[in-house]
Formats: C-alpha cells, structure tokens, sequence
C-alpha cells in the first residue's frame, strides 16, 4: 500500500518567513533553510515544496500539489480554478491586508484613473489591473514590469504596485490614486485532492491549527485570586463576552479566575482588577485559540 502524502506549497519569497513562523507556532517544526525548496517539517504525512507565490495556484489547479498558500492577487491573476480552504490574516509585515495600488509621481497631473486614459500601466499584476481598468471602461495599456516597478513610474503614466504600509511609495515620491486589489493569504486546494478523504482531513487539520495560532497572537490568558465578596465587581470589569472559568481554592473565601482576553483589552482591565479586589494576577501567552 502506498504511503499517503500531503503535497503542500510554501510561498518562496516575502511570505517565506512569516509561513514558517506560523507552522512553528502552530506546532510543527520545519526547517528553514533558504537554498533549499524541499523544507523538511516533522509530519511524515507532509511533503513541503517552496515555490513563489505567483505560480503557487497554477500548480494547485494543475494537481502537481495538493494544497498551498498564496495571496488571493494571484488565485485572481492567474484565474485559478481551485478549493479556497480558508483565508489566513497574515502577511509579510503586518496583519493588514497588502493593497495593489494605481500610483504616480507626486508632481503627476493625474488626480483620478479616468486621468490616464490613452496611458501606458506598468505591473506585474498584469490580467488583474487590465480587469480593472476594463471595468471602469478606460482605454489604457497595460505592460508587464520586472521588479523596481516604482523607478519605472516616471518612464510611465502610471504604475500598479503592491503596498502594505505605503513607505516604498513614499520613498519614492508617489501617490496613489485608486486601490485595484486588496489581497490577504489564502490557504487554497486542487479540488480532486479536496474529494480525497485523507488529503481533505488533513488539509482541514492544518486550517484548524494555522487559523488558531494567528488568533493567539493577540490575545493572553488572564488568571487572578478574588474573594467571593468581591466577585461580582470583578466579573463586571471582565469583557461581557468572555465567559470566565472559576474554581473553589482551598481558601474557602477566595476563588480563581481565568479568562483569554484580547492583549489590548487585558493592559485595560488589569489596573482594574486590582483596584476591584483581585490579587496574584498572572498573564501569559498564547500558542493557540480553537474557537
């Protein structure tokens, strides 16, 4: 009998490192050696291949992997006909989703795209940004641009660039005038490799573990003594949401408390807490959230 094998595509590139570090946390270990596109990760069920992003869905499609990661950018621009197992709120720099923006120098004339019109484009989201202009009905040419996309924007009219904070931009004396895509990570599939009962499991397992390490990043367990005489005052300062656990010590007149918050709220709510009555306040962090 054949071993069963997960084919999965990591992301060579700008995703490389932030997908390594979410395996890591979501509990396996991969290896992380930039020279090679065979990772090595501890599942004897999972085979990695590095490939960049921009090929990653023509491959899924193709069935030559089972499942991988890319940006939704690309599942667009290669119009890709593949399973989208979930989205994955994580990107090279910043949580953000990354934007594909319609920008030109400072200096340019152009305040809106109806501006370029009869104007050259230069992307290397080439299909997407012609969707795009095709869609407002402006008659623009679109060229395919190799890398340093910004220096070119003064060889152009205009240029479609991918942003997640703005500063290459900046730093390079442009504007942006229209957002053509906004795109996040997805987790995708080749739709037989999704029939299949063992690659669907797995890949639904993965989702599962991935999905929960992201959510841990931005919340703390929060654990804290309170005499029953002052439960219900801490219990009012606690996220209404949240439904604490709480259990008898062997103080009778205290009890515990734990609760998972989001770490924004917890640096709120701790000064609070102690103000209310609680005492022995300890919080922690988070590999995983499973909602």
């Amino acid at each position: 009998m054949a071993e069963k094998i997960l084919k999965l595509g990591i992301p060579k590139g700008s995703l490389q490192k932030a997908t390594i570090e979410l395996f890591n946390k979501a509990g396996f270990h991969v290896s992380d050696d930039e020279r090679s596109y065979f990772p090595r990760i501890d599942d004897s069920q999972i085979q990695l291949i590095m490939l960049r992003a921009q090929e990653m869905s023509r491959y899924v499609e193709d069935g030559v992997l089972d499942a991988g990661f890319t940006g939704y950018d690309w599942i667009m621009e290669n119009d890709s006909d593949i399973v989208e197992v979930c989205e994955l709120l994580y990107s090279k720099s910043t949580d953000k989703p990354a934007r594909w923006v319609l920008a030109v120098p400072n200096e340019s004339k152009v305040q809106k795209p109806e501006d370029l019109e009869g104007g050259i484009i230069a992307t290397e989201l080439v299909n997407a940004t012609k969707k795009y202009f095709q869609k407002k009905k402006i008659n623009v040419k679109v060229e395919f641009s190799w890398g340093a996309t910004e220096v070119k924007a003064r060889l152009v009219e205009g240029i479609v660039e991918l942003t997640e904070t703005g500063s290459s931009l900046k730093a390079n004396n442009l504007r942006i005038v229209d957002t053509v895509l906004t795109s996040t990570t997805r987790f995708i599939a080749n739709k037989e490799s999704w029939k299949d009962e063992f690659k669907r499991e797995k890949i639904e397992n993965i989702s599962i573990l991935l999905n929960a390490a992201i959510d841990a990043r931005t919340m703390v367990g929060l654990k804290m003594n309170v005499r029953k005489a002052d439960l219900k005052a801490v219990i009012k300062i606690l996220p209404a949401e949240k439904s604490p656990t709480i259990s008898e010590l062997a103080d009778t007149d205290y009890i515990a408390i734990e609760v998972i918050v989001d770490d924004k709220v917890e640096r709120e709510i701790v000064p609070a807490l102690k103000r209310a009555g609680a005492s022995g306040i300890i919080t922690y962090s988070l590999n995983k959230v499973i909602h």
